[in-house]
């Protein structure tokens, strides 16, 4: 009677956690639910907000230490930022754009970290009209793997026309 009792026990509490702990788990998988808040335009469009905010605090000259955090916060949000292989790579660029002005700043040089600032807002706003891509992009996207994988026969795979 006791090791039934036991056993009753254990099993009810086993499917009590996986019932809750299920659901939960099936939401966030790996480093999925880490970013993907928003979408790709949003976040271009709140990384131009944070950097317009950095470049306005950047002319109180005691605010180095705010103007590091709004470039630094401007970073974190462009990690929303993932929709293709071009607007990644461009993404990144822009990136290094903001770590520049990073330590323009922290060497104490406004003028060329308002440059590099400027600069970064061009280049995420330029990132706008990259992430629609055309039907020949995503074909050359596509990879003979993907075609066995799925049962397909795609001629243009690989290459643009």
């Amino acid at each position: 009677m006791k090791l039934l009792k036991n056993a009753t026990v254990a099993a009810t509490l086993v499917l009590s956690i996986s019932t809750i702990s299920t659901p939960a788990n099936a939401v966030c998988l790996g480093m999925a639910c880490m970013y993907n808040r928003m979408t790709p335009l949003q976040a271009i469009m709140a990384t131009e907000a944070q950097v317009d905010q950095a470049l306005q605090a950047i002319k109180d000259e005691n605010a180095d230490g705010v103007v590091i955090k709004q470039i630094k916060d401007a970073l974190k949000l462009t990690k929303e930022i993932n929709a293709n292989d071009k607007v990644d790579r461009n993404r990144m660029r822009a990136n290094a754009s903001l770590k520049k002005a990073r330590k323009a700043i922290k060497e104490g040089d406004r003028d060329e970290a308002k440059v590099f600032l400027v600069e970064a807002k061009e280049r995420f706003d330029g990132l706008k009209p990259m992430l629609n891509l055309s039907q020949a992009d995503r074909s050359s996207q596509q990879t003979h793997m993907l075609n066995r994988m799925m049962g397909t026969v795609d001629k243009g795979a690989g290459s643009r026309q």
